[in-house]
């Protein structure tokens, strides 16, 4: 995101913040398999999983400010 941001352009920047969000759907990928092979503390991937929610509602936000 950093990197992103210190483009020239806006385009550039939005880009890097939709791999922002992809990064961030792949750790939920990652917590949701280890969840279904019951890997971990079920308390501390709830906790982690309600992070990458936060996460991607925060990018969504930012990006959707950034396009209007």
């Amino acid at each position: 995101m950093a990197e992103g941001y210190g483009l020239a352009n806006l385009g550039e920047y939005l880009q890097f913040l939709g791999h922002a969000r992809g990064s961030n759907c792949e750790v939920f990928t990652q917590l949701v398999i280890a969840r279904g092979l019951s890997l971990g503390e079920e308390e501390k991937r709830a906790e982690v999983e309600g992070l990458c929610d936060e996460v991607a509602k925060m990018l969504i936000a930012l990006m959707k400010s950034l396009r209007n």
